[in-house]
């Protein structure tokens, strides 16, 4: 396994769309072995392939307090989203640093495939929720912070570039 180089916003490269995984096979199943081991290490509880510079939809996630619970999900969609809203914190491996709140619904349903490229659905609530919903924003090639105003958005733009300077 490999660790990955995660990209730091403003990153032209997080805005990219990713595209469907066409076959779940051994090259996507050594993506996931590597996205898992780089979000276990940055530390962190979700990371979208496009983070990585690899711009297929596969996101990897673990919320649990013992990080032995890794969830992946390859060509996730939101299939059914609640009307209530919910306001979270929210950080990124991208934007290391930063939290703000960013309001999302409550509860989604998605679908995906798993590293045996078998369908599944799932039920996410709380943070589950708002993890899926922030790593498929990534696959569309949105960061969190864009969830912000401008003004907060030149900020963390500017703090970004000042870091990746020093």
């Amino acid at each position: 396994m490999a660790l990955l180089n995660i990209l730091q916003y403003p990153d032209r490269r997080l805005h990219k769309v990713a595209k469907p995984v066409a076959q779940v096979d051994d090259r996507i199943r050594k993506l996931v072995r590597d996205m898992a081991e780089t979000m276990y290490e940055a530390p962190g509880v979700g990371l979208a392939a496009t983070q990585v510079d690899v711009h297929e939809r596969v996101i990897v996630l673990d919320i649990s307090e013992t990080h032995d619970e890794l969830r992946v999900f390859i060509n996730p969609e939101i299939v059914w989203s609640s009307d209530e809203r919910q306001l979270n914190e929210e950080g990124c491996l991208s934007v290391p640093g930063v939290y703000d709140k960013v309001e999302r619904p409550e509860h989604v349903r998605v679908r995906a495939l798993n590293e045996k490229g078998e369908t599944f659905e799932v039920d996410a609530e709380g943070l589950l929720a708002v993890c899926i919903q922030h790593e498929m924003d990534h696959l569309t090639g949105r960061v969190f912070v864009e969830y912000l105003s401008s003004l907060k958005q030149n900020r963390i733009k500017t703090k970004m570039r000042k870091q990746a300077a020093a």
